[in-house]
């Protein structure tokens, strides 16, 4: 174990050097990957010096996730303290199911829950766990608003026509995890969004009073804090009113934009989610914890118990349920995300997440500005959002930013609203300074005057 220790630490010496020098990876065509590394799996044993120079490779010409330009995804960036949790959670090898097999980590995933619950406005009666990922928040998030509806569904299965509201430019999970319950694809219903993504109250009751007509069953609402693509946030109260009215579970899906509730200054943009049945973050998103760290929140403790505990004399065999955490999860066997995030959390403070927070929305708004102050671009975004929409020179966004992809020069995505297209650019990484947001800018203008000249056809 000491001599793969020391090979650990040897290739993230070389990852840390070669982030800062080459912050963008040398492009690998996919067709041509297993040409370029031998990921090939055969019977004999390697040679310790191959082995590493192969593993090395491979790490050296991953995509740098952490590095000053990648701008391409909602995360970004590394805090030391949190991947010191998670190596010692891959050295633990707990599980999270039971307190007899992860001890002390139990009570580091409830420490988080009820703070969280306790910030969320949940208080006492609320609970919540630590899913393998955002969708799976949401999933979950559905299945206790299912099963809230209606308790016998979980034992004898549905005959109505269940009916899901979301806003159309919420996350993609909603209708996958529709399509995974059996409420099916085509009973979801997509709210219209105003001009900047939020969505509107007054359609969605239009589609609610609609479906109760023709006999439907309306039982879940899906609100969006921080819209994939503009980084909207749907405004809770008036929504809250309207479920309250029809008796629907309302869900918040704060996997990307969640995390404001770690800031007095931007918290108003979840203005009512004590109000919200259940609620879902992402750490490893504006929290800078690494991947995944995904938490689902409910006001309604019983709930989650109800809709995921499953008896298995096997394996819960000492404790009370409060500390098997597997009687409130998806999973059986779960690895340990909670830790990483509490390492973080317990060493910096609360006040420094928020400081976090409040960086990213700073560093928008340095970019907002110098898209503002520069005629050549067009700005598609707005305020109080971290996800900065552009276009440069009327270039098409898709293929400049797979240009600059391909070229190894900046790693940012594009994105759709409407009918615009325009290149995605997301501040969500705090370890940046004002500088690096110049620089990316700087970077982009002088790839495409190079691109122009070489290439004039694909960038005009």
């Amino acid at each position: 174990m000491k001599g793969d220790l020391k090979i650990f630490n040897t290739i993230v010496d070389k990852l840390l050097i070669a982030e800062k020098e080459t912050p963008v990876v040398e492009y690998i065509e996919a067709a041509k990957l297993h040409d370029r590394i031998d990921l090939s799996l055969s019977n004999e044993a390697m040679k310790e010096d191959d082995f590493q120079d192969l593993l090395e490779d491979l790490i050296l010409t991953t995509p740098r996730t952490s590095s000053k330009l990648f701008f391409n995804q909602l995360f970004g960036g590394r805090k030391g303290k949190a991947v010191l949790g998670d190596l010692l959670a891959v050295m633990l090898n707990n599980s999270m199911y039971t307190y007899k097999v992860g001890g002390p980590q139990v009570g580091v995933e409830k420490s988080i829950i009820n703070k969280l619950c306790e910030m969320v406005g949940y208080g006492k009666e609320g609970n919540g766990t630590f899913p393998s990922g955002g969708s799976m928040s949401n999933l979950m998030a559905m299945i206790m608003a299912r099963d809230a509806h209606d308790p016998k569904i979980k034992l004898e299965g549905t005959s109505k026509k269940l009916i899901v509201y979301t806003s159309k430019a919420s996350h993609y999970s909603t209708p996958k995890n529709a399509a995974m319950m059996g409420i099916g694809r085509n009973n979801v219903r997509f709210v219209n969004t105003n001009s900047e993504g939020e969505l509107l109250p007054d359609h969605l009751e239009e589609l609610i009073l609609t479906d109760l007509e023709m006999g439907n069953t309306p039982f879940y609402v899906n609100l969006t804090a921080g819209t994939t693509v503009l980084g909207a946030y749907d405004s809770i109260p008036p929504v809250s009113t309207i479920c309250k009215r029809y008796n629907l579970w309302l869900h918040v899906d704060g996997a990307y934009g969640g995390g404001v509730i770690f800031s007095k200054k931007y918290k108003h943009l979840l203005k009512g989610i004590e109000e919200a049945d259940s609620f879902s973050v992402n750490a490893h998103k504006m929290l800078g914890t690494p991947l995944t760290c995904s938490i689902v929140l409910t006001k309604h403790s019983q709930q989650l118990y109800d809709s995921f505990s499953n008896d298995a004399e096997y394996l819960y065999q000492t404790d009370g349920d409060d500390y098997n955490l597997g009687k409130i999860s998806m999973q059986c066997g779960r690895r340990n995300d909670a830790l990483k995030f509490w390492t973080l959390w317990k060493s910096v403070g609360t006040e420094t997440l928020e400081k976090y927070v409040d960086h990213q929305f700073y560093l928008a708004e340095v970019a907002r500005e110098y898209i503002r102050n520069h005629p050549d671009y067009t700005l598609y975004s707005f305020d109080d959002s971290i996800s900065i929409c552009f276009n440069y020179k009327g270039i098409d966004a898709n293929e400049l930013c797979t240009l600059m992809y391909e070229e190894s020069e900046i790693m940012v995505g594009f994105g759709k609203f409407r009918d615009d297209e325009f290149i995605r650019f997301v501040t969500i990484n705090s370890e940046n300074e004002k500088e690096d947001i110049l620089n990316f800018f700087s970077k982009l203008e002088a790839f495409v005057e190079q691109s122009v000249q070489l290439a004039p056809t694909s960038l005009t």
